[in-house]
């Protein structure tokens, strides 16, 4: 009976633990297809101006397979914002806010990109979390290439929206010690204006009903 070459042996085995490897490392964000504003349950439509926000929150493991950072992990909430310009003119964006309040009012600011990379970045000082967005030392370490694509690629930039059209992106919130912030939260939009400069009406989106309210 003839013998199997030992390093033939050995190099079928390398390929076959390579592949996932290559699979994983083959892995990068691609942002999702988005739709209208108004199709998603989580939105505020403003018929004056015919502008909606809407928002998808991607707070289950399903829906986050889309990226390569475990944000959960770094206690970041990544909650999808589309706004939808059905208007015949442009509206802008440059100077608009977005908050997170929760149900017992705790107030949340969307993280910059600084803030997002201080907290992807693992190594902070005395080994303790960073606070977003008010580090107390400075902190070292950085992302990778891969992440830092990722981070740049998914947050929402857009400084308008042009007519009949839409802009979608990621926002980011520090959910730190808030084991439901979805749960009774509202989402307010603020500082976006017309194309004479005239600040629309702010926004708000209901994200969840309150713990406990058996709706």
């Amino acid at each position: 009976m003839k013998e199997f070459p030992r390093s033939r042996f050995w190099a079928g085995l390398a390929l076959v633990m390579a592949v996932p490897l290559v699979c994983l490392a083959a892995k990068q964000f691609s942002m999702p297809k988005t739709q209208p504003a108004f199709s998603y349950p989580a939105h505020d439509h403003h018929a004056k101006e015919n502008v909606t926000v809407g928002l998808d929150p991607y707070d289950d493991s399903e829906k986050t397979k889309i990226f390569t950072i475990n944000y959960r992990d770094h206690d970041l909430l990544p909650i999808m914002l589309v706004i939808t310009n059905d208007s015949d003119q442009p509206i802008e964006l440059s100077g608009m806010n977005a908050e997170l309040v929760t149900a017992d009012r705790t107030k949340l600011s969307a993280a910059a990109e600084d803030d997002i990379l201080r907290r992807i970045s693992h190594t902070h000082a005395s080994g303790a979390r960073v606070p977003i967005p008010f580090p107390t030392k400075r902190v070292k370490g950085s992302v990778n290439s891969k992440e830092l694509d990722e981070i740049q690629s998914a947050q929402f930039k857009a400084k308008a929206v042009e007519p009949r059209s839409s802009q979608a992106g990621f926002l980011f919130f520090d959910v730190s010690d808030l084991p439901n912030p979805l749960a009774g939260a509202h989402f307010y939009l603020t500082g976006v204006r017309d194309s004479s400069g005239h600040e629309l009406m702010y926004f708000d989106v209901e994200l969840g009903k309150p713990a406990g309210s058996g709706q």
